[in-house]
């Protein structure tokens, strides 16, 4: 049996001028997707709410950020903290550091 793996590095190839906060997908199959997402100081527009069908594992990786709820507190994550969204949770990223690499990795399932 032959196996293809194809081998990265999740602190390697990012882009160092990003208009936008980058999402990229890593892996998809069966229901569930795993996505990079770099953020330098990148938010949620104001009125905008991320509002997905499917639940959703953060973990943060390197750097800072607060996420907010709709009509529930915020939460304030530092590296190594995760949190599991539960499906149709309205939330947005209120703030990530400024001037700095932030890189969470997105479970959807």
């Amino acid at each position: 049996m032959h196996v293809l793996l194809d081998k990265s590095n999740i602190f390697e190839a990012i882009p160092s001028n990003l208009k936008e906060e980058l999402f990229e997908e890593i892996v998809s199959k069966d229901g569930i997707k795993i996505e990079r997402i770099i953020s330098y100081g990148h938010t949620t527009a104001q009125n905008e709410w991320y509002n997905q069908d499917s639940d959703e594992w953060v973990i943060l990786l390197q750097g800072e950020a607060v996420i907010s709820f709709e009509n529930r507190d915020e939460v304030r994550l530092k590296a190594g903290d995760y949190l599991n969204i539960t499906a149709n949770t309205k939330h947005r990223v209120s703030w990530t550091k400024p001037n700095a690499q932030t890189i969470w990795l997105a479970v959807h399932y």
